[in-house]
C-alpha cells in the first residue's frame, strides 16, 4: 500500500519509513507542513501518517484542508503532546487514530493496518478466499495447509487486487500503489510481479484475469475451479 509519512524529526522519519518499506509498503517522506499540503492535493495515498508539529503548516491544518477537499484518506495522528485535549482535538479535526510519542513500534505497526483494512471494510486480519488464507498481520498467505513464500511487494500486490475483487485495478492504479516516489519500476515490472503471483497462488480460490490495455481483476473462482 502507498503510506505518506509527514514527519520533520530525520531519524523518527527514517525509522518509520524502515519499518514500513520492511512491511512491503511503498512510503514517501514529507518534513514540511505546507510541501505534505501541496503533495496530498495531486497525489493519493491510501494512509497518512501525520504528525502534528511540522515547520510552516501544523498537522492539524493539513488535515482540516484534506478533509474540506472530501478526501476520506485514513489519518494516523503522530504527537508528542500527551493531554487528552490535544487527543480529542485531533481525532474531532477527522484524524482515525491517534498514537504518542514515544511510541512502540509494533503499537504503531498494528494501528497502521487496522486503518488500512478499514476502506476496503476488512474487519478482520484473517481474509480468506476459497483455499486461500491471507493474514494482513502476520503478512503471511496459505493455500491450505502450505504456506507460500511471497516477498513483501507481491504481498502487497495481493492485498491490492483483494481490496478491490470483482473490480478492475489498472496498471496505473498498481503502481501509485506499489511504488513510491523513489523506487525504480521498469515498464513491464507490474506484469512480472503478476505473473509469479499467479503462479505461486494457482487456482486456489482466487483468479487474477488480465484486462487487455487496462490492468487486472481479481475474483474468487468457483468452487468447483478451486484446489479440493
Amino acid at each position: 500500500m502507498r503510506v505518506l509519512l509527514v514527519e520533520d524529526a530525520p531519524d523518527l522519519a527514517d525509522a518509520v519509513l524502515r519499518r514500513l518499506r520492511r512491511l512491503g509498503h511503498a512510503a514517501d517522506w514529507q518534513a514540511d507542513g505546507r510541501d505534505a499540503d501541496a503533495l496530498l492535493h495531486h497525489h493519493a495515498f491510501d494512509l497518512v501518517v501525520l504528525d502534528i508539529g511540522l515547520p510552516r503548516m501544523d498537522g492539524t491544518e493539513i488535515l482540516a484542508n484534506l478533509r474540506a477537499r472530501g478526501d476520506k484518506t485514513p489519518v494516523l495522528m503522530l504527537t508528542a503532546r500527551a493531554d487528552i485535549e490535544d487527543r480529542v482535538a485531533a481525532l474531532d479535526s477527522g484524524a482515525d487514530d491517534y498514537l504518542a510519542k514515544p511510541f512502540d513500534f509494533r503499537e504503531f505497526e498494528a494501528r497502521c493496518r487496522a486503518l488500512l483494512r478499514r476502506p476496503q471494510g476488512q474487519a478482520e486480519a484473517v481474509l480468506r478466499i476459497g483455499q486461500l488464507s491471507i493474514d494482513t498481520a502476520a503478512r503471511r498467505v496459505s493455500l491450505g495447509d502450505a504456506v507460500l513464500e511471497l516477498p513483501n511487494r507481491e504481498f502487497s500486490l495481493l492485498e491490492i487486487l483483494v481490496g478491490r475483487l470483482g473490480r478492475v485495478v489498472t496498471r496505473e492504479e498498481i503502481a501509485a500503489k506499489l511504488f513510491g516516489f523513489d523506487d525504480e519500476a521498469g515498464p513491464n515490472a507490474i506484469d512480472l510481479y503478476v505473473g509469479r503471483l499467479r503462479r505461486k497462488i494457482g487456482e486456489g480460490g482466487l483468479r487474477i484475469a488480465t484486462v487487455r490495455s487496462v490492468g487486472y481483476l481479481a475474483e474468487a473462482a468457483p468452487q468447483d475451479d478451486a484446489c479440493p
